[in-house]
């Protein structure tokens, strides 16, 4: 399988790609120019930006799956990118998406109907990367495309456990944290195995 991969030098998508050329996975890599990646024989960096749809579209093109962990920076990069990506898969019929998204785009255990970030439950005051989450949420789900979106609870840089608690579209009980080493297993195992298809699946301890 070749995958292909935006958000390479991110916390989470580091990982995964590691875990991917471990496994003996190929990889064609999206990567802003001034950001170091360590070669590899199974690796293709292709420098470019995510807003540019014929940087996505070289990126993804002859790979199986693709993969992102992009996250918002601050900006619209997610909401802009994630349309190029589906035009570009869609295209390209290549169905299979796995993405990182936020335990704030599952839904809300107190108010149903509501995402968590929109309830009483989100103790988040700003709204904004929340929002930009619900809008690759919403356009994978208006998709034709066989997606997933991992939505980790607030993301710690700490060695993986192995052990965690996921729950398809719904935050685990009283999860509080993940290690962003197991969030990048979780999404590596749902693309390579297959997992989750059209859920966003809530990790935590």
């Amino acid at each position: 399988m070749k995958i292909a991969i935006f958000g390479a030098t991110g916390r989470v998508g580091s990982i995964f790609m590691q875990h991917a050329l471990d496994e003996g996975y190929e990889v064609q890599a999206l990567v802003r120019k001034g950001r170091d990646v360590t070669p590899h024989e199974s690796l293709t960096i292709i420098r470019g930006d995510v807003t540019n749809i014929e940087d996505v579209n070289q990126t993804i093109d002859g790979c199986d799956a693709v993969f992102s962990g992009l996250n918002t920076d601050g900006t619209t990069t997610l909401s802009q990118s994630i349309a190029h990506i589906i035009e570009v898969m869609e295209n390209k019929k290549i169905d299979r998406i796995v993405t990182i998204g936020t335990a704030g785009i599952v839904e809300s255990r107190v108010e149903p109907g509501k995402l968590r970030y929109l309830s009483s439950e989100s103790r988040q005051r700003v709204k904004f990367a929340a929002g930009e989450h619900e809008k690759v949420y919403r356009a994978l789900a208006e998709s034709g495309l066989d997606w997933t979106i991992i939505c980790p609870t607030a993301l710690v840089s700490e060695p993986r456990v192995g052990v965690y608690r996921y729950e398809k579209d719904y935050l685990p009980l009283d999860g509080r944290r993940i290690s962003i080493y197991d969030t990048a297993d979780l999404a590596f195992e749902a693309l390579r195995a297959h997992l989750f298809t059209h859920k966003r699946v809530g990790i935590a301890y």
